[in-house]
Parts: C-alpha cells; sequence; structure tokens
C-alpha cells in the first residue's frame, strides 16, 4: 500500500515542481508537506490557492488510493475548497483522510495547516474515482 503511493507521488512531478513530500501513508490517510518559497506565493506573500489546493487534492487522492485493489489508480471527480485563513508561515502540512471507500467512488476530507501557526488555512472535501491503470 504505502509502497504503491510512494510510487505514484514519485511519478506525479508537479508535487516535485512545487517541493511538495510525501510524508506518511496508512491505510486512508497521506500526510504531504511542503515549505513555503517565494515563488508559490501571491501578491500579498501568502501561498497561492492554487498550491494549496494542489496540495491537498494530491493528499486526498493518495488517501483514495491507500484504499483501492492492486492495479487500481485514481482520479479527481470533483472537489470543494474553504480557504479559511492566509497561508501565512514557512511550512505547511496537507492532511487527506478517507470518509467513505466505494469500489468506484471515494469521498476524501483534506485540511492545510500552516505548521508556523498550527492554523487550518483550508478544508476540502473530494471525490475520488477508481480508474484501471493504463
Amino acid at each position: 500500500m504505502g509502497c504503491r503511493v510512494a510510487e505514484s507521488f514519485a511519478r506525479q512531478t508537479f508535487m516535485a515542481t512545487l517541493g511538495a513530500t510525501l510524508v506518511s501513508v496508512t491505510a486512508g490517510e497521506v500526510v504531504i508537506e511542503l515549505c513555503g518559497r517565494e515563488d508559490l506565493v501571491q501578491q500579498n506573500g501568502f501561498l497561492h490557492a492554487g498550491v494549496t489546493t494542489a496540495v491537498v487534492d494530491s493528499a486526498c487522492g493518495y488517501a483514495a488510493l491507500s484504499m483501492m485493489p492492486e492495479g487500481a489508480d485514481v482520479l479527481s471527480v470533483e472537489f470543494k475548497v474553504n480557504l479559511l485563513s492566509p497561508a501565512a508561515g514557512s511550512r505547511f502540512r496537507a492532511v487527506g483522510r478517507v470518509v467513505k471507500a466505494g469500489r468506484t467512488l471515494t469521498v476524501c476530507q483534506g485540511e492545510m495547516i500552516a505548521l508556523d501557526s498550527g492554523k487550518t488555512v483550508a478544508l476540502m472535501t473530494a471525490t475520488m474515482i477508481s480508474v484501471t491503470r493504463p
């Protein structure tokens, strides 16, 4: 399970571009961390909402993948993000958790935390679909 998620994460070059790292994988939960950088912020110096959304989406997707059978892969079907607080800080943690795993669709919740302050900066509800890996 963890090895399969780690291998998939290593193939996802967008997370590497952002500097995101896979921290932990357990059944139904994945943690990804990100260091803040000047090239990832918006005009007011906060982590860009697009970066926040991408990292939390990946945490949710990999949490879903951790519950899927061998040979399956995962794609996002839909998500909603609530941006609760400006994403200020130097380190961020995204946690994705499976709420309900199904054969085809899996519902997840994600959270992005600014580690400097401990504030939750974003919450996500996401639906993932199981697909056959090409």
